[in-house]
This record gives C-alpha cells, structure tokens and sequence, in this order.
C-alpha cells in the first residue's frame, strides 16, 4: 500500500486557493483538495507582528508526489515563503484510501 499524506497549504486568498486547487486536483497530484475560506493568522514576519486573513487548503495525495506539488504551489502562490506542511495518513477507511489511490497519477 502506498504512503498517503495531507498537505497543508495556507493561501493569501480565496482565489488563489481555488485556481491551484483546481489545478492540482485536474492534474491527479491530488485526489481532494479542502478549502477552509478564511482563517485569521497571527505570527511574525520581519521582526513585525503581523495578523492576515488567508485561505487554508487540505490536499490528499500519495508522499511520492510531495515534491511535485510543492514546487506547482510555490510557483503559483503570491507568498515569499508559503506554509506548506504534510502529515502521513497511518489509517483510515479503505473504500476512501482505495478511492484515493484511484484519482491519483500511478505511481
């Protein structure tokens, strides 16, 4: 069986969200990509206390196709330095993994 992952990207807006999501899911590097609207963040950036309102997206993939979709969202996003995070999926539901493997480039 092969390693599935959720990768969790934070986008500066609805659209841009969208548009990559779109892009992602039609390309089969994903298999589902979840867009949580708005979320308020409040961290750091250049020695400033920022708060932004942003976009974040879940993405089911296999761990092979990290790289790939990285590199698609860091070309399309408008950040200088884009949260992108994954997590291994250890379990779940095998009709909804099997659907996974299903909507995804062969590995």
């Amino acid at each position: 069986m092969s390693e599935y992952i959720e990768i969790h990207w934070t986008a500066g807006s609805l659209d841009e969200a969208r548009k990559v999501s779109r892009y992602l899911v039609q390309e089969r590097l994903v298999a589902c990509a979840q867009i949580i609207p708005w979320i308020e963040s409040i961290y750091r950036w250049n020695g400033q206390l920022e708060t932004s309102q942003e976009s974040k997206i879940v993405l089911k993939t296999r761990r092979d196709q990290y790289d790939t979709i990285r590199k698609a969202i860091e070309e399309n996003c408008s950040y200088e330095v884009p949260e992108i995070t994954f997590r291994t999926i250890d379990g779940g539901n095998e009709a909804y993994l099997s659907w996974l493997e299903g909507e995804l480039i062969k590995a």
